[in-house]
């Protein structure tokens, strides 16, 4: 979602039809009402606001986020074999926008390495991603002869 800068006076009228429409105002307050509104909302954008909201920092130095047993997360700090779902129960964030927010190289994993070799010996034990047999026919026509 794109976000606009409206200008105040736009804002102004906003905020004031909206409140005249919900309350009843005499028609000799709406003059220090739109005043009020203005110069609040004024006050509000010329208010000191930071030039760059600062940077979070990692929990963990980032060349000490991965383990032989474990991923920690530069969010919280915590251990994890696996980090995917982690990122997206507690922080909406993909691996990929995980990287991005820290900078890290497209290859930086998500799984500790022992945990993904145990679990790809585990899959070759049980034969899984073997293909069997032969392959099954094309399915299109045959060809007359």
């Amino acid at each position: 979602m794109a976000v606009t800068r409206r200008a105040p006076v736009e804002l102004t009228t906003d905020i004031v039809s909206a409140y005249v429409s919900n309350n009843p105002v005499p028609a000799a307050a709406l003059p220090d009402l739109i005043a009020i509104v203005a110069t609040s909302l004024a006050d509000l954008i010329s208010a000191e606001t930071p030039d760059e909201v600062e940077k979070q920092k990692p929990a963990v130095p980032i060349k000490k986020s991965v383990t032989p047993d474990y991923i920690i997360s530069l969010e919280d700090g915590r251990k994890f074999k696996s980090l995917k779902r982690h990122l997206m129960a507690n922080y909406g964030m993909t691996p990929d926008e995980y990287r991005a927010k820290w900078n890290l190289p497209s290859d930086y994993p998500m799984v500790a390495p022992n945990y993904a070799t145990a679990r790809s010996t585990l899959a070759k034990k049980l034969g899984l991603g073997r293909r069997t047999g032969k392959r099954p026919k094309s399915r299109g026509r045959k060809e007359s002869e």
